[in-house]
């Protein structure tokens, strides 16, 4: 009996085990080839693998087991392929007893059902979902797979070489917090207790947070801008930006320009340590935190100095759909030379952000309030925001630290010289 094993993948040189958190599909159900079996979850985003074969799934892997790369999850039976196959398309007897000659003849259908199935342009199952995501159009990809069959590979390299298009529509671009279920009614005087296991992903972060507490020199300096030039521009110029570009233009967007521009004339803050060598970068990668039901991630947006606002925004909301959807790819999380993180979405109004190793600083933004400030020896109301920037004091020496968040609210609050590159 021809049975293929399933093993878990090579995923990356950082990934030597993942977390088999569900199956996608029953034990003993006919699969097809490509369609997806289960669903997997590494350190940095979640993964369904499918199968390599038709046939007749066996499980071998158990929900919330912990799986080394290479490890054996399931198992595929591609005789029970041939037997489905032949009985769904059974053709009417023709004559009470078939001649030997002829009963070859039998295991016909089973090639013409997956030719229907998979006919020249036609997606597999997997394929069609990642196609639907991104939605890319199946009749402009061509097929690489037997028969012109559009692969998982060819679907993958689809969307990621699709022209970048606005957003029809224009919703905030701004992270923002995950739809919590809502809480059990209280009885009085309970006194139960829930055990449930950390996900791989929350582990990862529990473990990040502590080792960049206790291996770097973290230090937080505050700052303050006034919001008000920002927000005029904003007002001024939203209807357009949207007419243009299909999308609204957010904080974000500015603040990461601004952070890009400051990175590139200060090298020290874009910077990281690499054993007894700093490595520098004249580019910026900025990363971005973002809340999922899952944890937080903080996938990054490359060569932001050479994007435009409309860029960063439709990137940000692209990112933020799949990080909440579990659709991060391991490459779409990886990297980064600096860190920007808006706490003010969730009211906060002032925090210290822990630094995102390897890099060396990572920016805090807040909530916009009404404040009473001097201004020419006058007390006005201006919406203003707290800015917290923490850093690796091994990298980064004091000085260099308030002279970048300085420059990044002086920019902040004189957009116009951040349009004019001064």
């Amino acid at each position: 009996m021809p049975v293929i094993e399933l093993k878990i993948p090579n995923l990356g040189e950082s990934i030597s085990s993942v977390t088999f958190s569900k199956w996608l599909k029953p034990d003993g159900s006919v699969v097809a080839m490509d369609e997806p079996l289960c669903e997997i979850e590494t350190e940095k985003a979640n993964q369904e693998l499918s199968a390599d074969s038709a046939g007749k799934l066996i499980w071998v892997a158990k929900e919330g087991e912990d799986l080394p790369v290479g490890a054996l999850f399931a198992k595929i039976d591609t005789d029970a392929a041939a037997g489905s196959g032949s009985s769904a398309p059974a053709k009417p007897a023709e004559a009470p007893a078939a001649e030997p000659t002829t009963q070859p003849a039998a295991k016909a259908p089973e090639p013409a059902t997956q030719q229907q199935t998979y006919a020249t342009g036609t997606p597999s199952p997997a394929a069609a979902k990642i196609l639907a995501e991104g939605s890319v159009d199946p009749g402009a990809v061509s097929g690489t797979g037997r028969d012109g069959r559009i692969t998982k590979d060819d679907a993958q390299k689809a969307v990621e070489n699709k022209p970048a298009a606005p957003a029809p529509t224009a919703p905030a671009t701004q992270p923002t917090a995950p739809a919590t279920p809502a809480p059990k009614p209280h009885t009085a005087f309970a006194r139960t207790d829930n055990r449930q296991k950390m996900t791989r992903m929350r582990r990862t972060i529990a473990k990040r947070l502590v080792s960049a507490k206790n291996n770097t020199a973290m230090l937080t300096t505050f700052n303050e801008v006034d919001m008000s030039a920002l927000m005029a521009l904003r007002e001024k110029y939203q209807e357009a930006f949207v007419k243009k570009y299909g999308i609204k233009l957010g904080f974000m967007s500015v603040f990461a320009k601004a952070c890009a521009k400051v990175l590139l004339e200060m090298p020290d803050v874009n910077a990281f340590i690499d054993g007894d060598d700093i490595v520098y970068h004249d580019y910026a990668d900025i990363s971005f935190a973002i809340s999922t039901p899952n944890g937080l991630v903080v996938p990054p947006i490359r060569n932001v100095e050479s994007l435009g606002f409309a860029d960063v925004e439709v990137k940000l909301k692209e990112l933020a759909v799949k990080a909440r959807d579990g659709k991060l790819s391991l490459e779409e999380m990886s990297g980064g030379t600096f860190t920007i993180t808006n706490g003010g979405v969730f009211g906060s109004l002032m925090s210290t952000p822990i630094i995102n190793e390897p890099q060396s600083a990572i920016l805090g933004m807040h909530a916009i309030k009404d404040r009473p400030i001097a201004v020419d020896g006058q007390v006005v109301i201006r919406p203003m925001m707290y800015l917290a920037l923490s850093y690796d004091h091994r990298v980064i020496d004091g000085s260099t630290s308030v002279t970048f968040l300085v420059k990044v609210k002086n920019l902040i609050e004189d957009p116009i010289s951040l349009l004019m590159d001064l």
